[in-house]
């Protein structure tokens, strides 16, 4: 049985979080494209070596949305990597229980840098 668009998306997640890169290879197709803020659709290889050496100071993912429909899963996360939290949003588009293309919207510290109901004028 092939796995679920979100199924493939978890266990790229946790293959962050346990640094297995064998594991990540299964679920990432040999077409993969990965787009971010700062990526514009780059190819499997430079990913792996772009993205994956992240892993190291990857502690885990505490899910906040998902969703699928079709091919392509939605989750919404906070990442935490040490005393850093994030908020990050992700679109995949799965074929075949693969990961074909990943749409990265990086989000904001945790916990926000903006006080409640406010906001920051200087973003630096």
């Amino acid at each position: 049985m092939t796995r679920s668009p979100l199924d493939a998306v978890r266990a790229a997640l946790r293959a962050y979080v346990d640094k297995d890169r064998a594991a990540i290879e299964a679920v990432i197709a040999d077409d993969y494209q990965f787009t971010s803020p700062l990526d514009n659709r780059i190819d499997r290889k430079t990913y792996f070596e772009r993205c994956w050496p992240n892993a190291k100071q990857t502690d885990g993912f505490d899910e906040v949305h998902a969703a699928e429909h079709g091919e392509v899963a939605h989750i919404v996360y906070i990442g935490r990597a040490g005393d850093h939290k994030f908020r990050n949003g992700e679109v995949h588009t799965v074929r075949d229980g693969k990961i074909v293309e990943t749409e990265v919207y990086f989000g904001w510290d945790v916990p926000h840098k903006a006080p409640l109901g406010g906001f920051i004028d200087d973003p630096k």
